[in-house]
């Protein structure tokens, strides 16, 4: 078991301790006024941590406080891990960006797109083009989710049990079918749509690659990387590390909820979002991208693979709220394009918090968050296991992190 430390001082990292210290005093407030059960804040430059804090409980009903080896659900942090695994059968030429999804799931052949009306009154048309892997890595296949409650597709996949990606019960195999059953909201390729794309993408790396997706990702990303507790599960000696899951109650307190089953083996294995993971794994996976896909004499990746992945895919350079669906044209979407599973900043003028152009990362369900920001060395991961109502912890994050950058 690896455990992550602090290695440098900040004033030698170019960090502002007094601000950093206003950082802490932050997230402490909201721990000591029972907003959040705790948390785990890392900050590095250069790849070396600079600062590294854990405040409050992983289990608050058995008092267990989170410590630097805490194990995390950390949901859609899943996709960045899904993208790089993609990325490498790209680059062996087993795959290719450009390949019809249908080629390695023939289900998704002769896709419909939603035209009008809704339940048995909804009107399709064929799709004028396939779904492509890229589109898929873009979120701009013409997926959904079924608890957005927005487009009459939406409904759909809530019909089909699928408003929470997956039927109860159900593997990854036979749920990437019942997808590729139900019209696309829109044509491939022309709008911006968080989805269930990254499932699919698990399913085209079992197939292409011939192993079920945990066994992938521990071979070719995990064990390589030294992500010593990642996983789909958990492993024998990891269950008192893990952090409990819960949910904001409606007078801005918290209250225990049932987490993604991580105990034994789950049948459906998510690229979405199924992976545990602590923070010394999750830093050894930033890093990897950081130093253009090498760690250590270790390569993943070419650096002009992570350079694509981590720069704007979005037609014309456009922002995820003017290229959004209806669900995303919001504020929070501003400035924010996308590479191949994470936001990438480029328009930091517009953004809704400060942020350095060219800065990349993305987000889980449980407030977890994670950022490489190129122009100034700088990794940082907020880790913590609550579903929110209304406290919005990303915005001052970001302006108390960007608050401590000295040069």
């Amino acid at each position: 078991m690896a455990q992550l430390r602090q290695e440098v001082g900040p004033d030698e990292a170019g960090l502002d301790a007094r601000a950093l210290e206003r950082l802490d005093q932050h997230f402490a407030r909201h721990v000591g006024e029972g907003r959040l059960p705790g948390c785990l804040i890392a900050v590095a430059r250069g790849g070396r941590v600079a600062h590294l804090t854990t405040h409050g409980l992983r289990d608050v009903a058995a008092g267990l406080p989170v410590e630097a080896d805490t194990l995390w659900r950390i949901y859609s942090m899943t996709k960045p891990v899904t993208a790089v695994a993609v990325l490498q059968l790209v680059e062996e030429g087993r795959l290719s960006l450009d390949d019809p999804v249908e080629r390695h799931v023939p289900a998704f052949a002769g896709p419909r797109v939603y035209e009008s009306g809704s339940g048995a009154g909804m009107r399709t048309r064929p799709a004028e083009g396939p779904i492509l892997i890229r589109h898929l890595l873009t979120h701009t296949a013409g997926l959904t989710f079924g608890f957005y409650y927005k487009h009459p597709v939406d409904e759909l996949y809530r019909a089909r049990g699928l408003e929470y990606s997956v039927p109860p019960g159900a593997g990854l195999a036979e749920t990437v079918e019942m997808y590729a059953s139900l019209p696309l909201q829109f044509e491939p390729g022309t709008q911006w749509n968080y989805s269930v794309a990254s499932n699919v993408l698990g399913r085209v790396i079992e197939v292409v690659s011939g192993q079920p997706l945990d066994e992938f990702f521990a071979e070719r990303i995990f064990r390589p990387l030294g992500m010593t507790d990642a996983g789909f599960h958990l492993a024998p000696g990891q269950t008192e590390r893990l952090a409990e899951l819960y949910g904001e109650t409606d007078d801005g307190g918290i209250t225990p909820v049932p987490g993604l089953p991580v105990h034994s083996r789950p049948r459906f294995l998510s690229g979405s979002g199924g992976m545990v993971a602590t923070a010394h794994d999750f830093h050894r996976f930033m890093e990897m991208l950081r130093r253009g896909g090498e760690l250590d004499g270790t390569r993943l990746l070419s650096p002009a693979t992570v350079a694509q992945m981590t720069r704007n895919q979005l037609p014309g350079g456009a922002d995820r709220h003017a290229f959004g669906a209806p669900a995303h044209q919001e504020r929070s979407n501003d400035g924010l394009g996308f590479g191949f599973n994470v936001s990438v900043v480029v328009d930091p003028a517009r953004t809704a918090a400060p942020q350095s152009l060219g800065t990349y990362g993305w987000t889980g369900v449980a407030t977890t968050a994670f950022w490489v920001d190129p122009s100034h060395d700088l990794t940082v991961q907020f880790l913590t296991q609550l579903r929110p109502k209304t406290l919005k912890v990303f915005p001052e994050l970001r302006r108390l992190v960007h608050e401590a950058l000295v040069d």
